[in-house]
Order: structure tokens, then sequence, then C-alpha cells
């Protein structure tokens, strides 16, 4: 997987309106709080705790991205490589500010990071609750835009395996692509 400093990797992209400008780029360490306030204001994602978002901003960098507008973090997404799918890429949160939203930002910032993965994953792999609209269509979209078939099946259980305390967490598997 290639490397690639924060700096290196920033992209300035144009939002809807020209005087928006917004820069994607890796996270690192010293986002992680700022991370940790941004997916506590996006309900209804589960908040992890600000350690995790640490590690997700610096062990699993590569494969999270997030997005500034202004210095402000508005964007965010974490991900990893299935252990024993190393083609695959798992999105584990997509965070969007309320500031940020209907830019197609979530769009912007999946294909992103699929393009530095420099062509080495041809899957992509999420889960998300049968409630969470705005998610099944981000992912459509993407699954669309890569011409690539979306299947979905059950990966989490609500009574199985949350004991009844979250809603079933179904898997999207997109690919290949």
């Amino acid at each position: 997987m290639a490397q690639l400093s924060p700096e290196i990797s920033s992209t300035t992209k144009q939002s809807a309106s020209a005087a928006d400008l917004l820069t994607l780029r890796h996270p690192t360490a010293e986002d992680g709080a700022s991370i940790h306030a941004l997916i506590d204001e996006c309900k209804p994602l589960d908040t992890n705790s600000m350690y995790c978002n640490l590690l997700q901003a610096s062990h699993f960098c590569d494969t999270a991205i997030l997005a500034e507008k202004e210095g402000q973090i508005v964007g965010f997404i974490s991900g990893y490589r299935i252990p024993n799918q190393p083609k695959t890429l798992f999105v584990w949160q997509v965070a969007v500010s309320s500031k940020a939203r209907g830019l197609g930002l979530a769009s912007r910032m999946l294909t992103t990071l699929i393009e530095q993965q420099n062509g080495e994953v041809n899957h992509l792999h999420t889960s998300i609750t049968a409630g969470n609209d705005a998610s099944w269509n981000t992912f459509r979209r993407l699954a669309k835009t890569l011409n690539a078939p979306l299947n979905e099946s059950v990966l989490f259980d609500k009574a199985k395996h949350f004991d009844g305390h979250h809603d079933s967490e179904m898997l999207v598997e997109i690919g290949p692509f």
C-alpha cells in the first residue's frame, strides 16, 4: 500500500459553490479529538471512544480520509483492509457535518479514498442499518459510479449479535470494480 503523507495526499476539491473550497487528506493523530467531535455531531452514527478515533487517524490513516473547510474538519471516513481479503476495503464510518451536507462530499471522499488505494482494492464492504437512508443512497450511488454490483445480506443481527440493543447491520458489498 502506498504510504502518502497528509501533505502529499492533500487534494483541493471544489464544492457546489465556486467559493466553497474543501481539502481532502489523510488524517493524523492530531485530528483525533476533532474527528471524535464530528462523529458525535453526526447522529445516528455510533460514537466510538476518542482512543478508537485516534487509532483510526494514526494506525489506519492510509484507509481513512477527512475533509476540511477553512481549517475545520467537516467530513471523515474510517476504513481498513479486511485481513483475509486484502483487496477489500471495509468502510467503518462515514461522517459529514451538517455544514457540508448536500455537496456530494461523502461520495467524493469515498471515490478519492478508493483512488488512493492505487488499484490494490477491487471490492468495498460496509454495514448499514435498514433505516439509514442517507447511507444507502450514498453507497448505491457509489456502486453506480463504479459500474459495480451491490449485494446485501445480514452481517450482525439485532437479536443474535446485539442482544436487541442495536438494529441489525446489513453487509453491503460493492464489486468487483
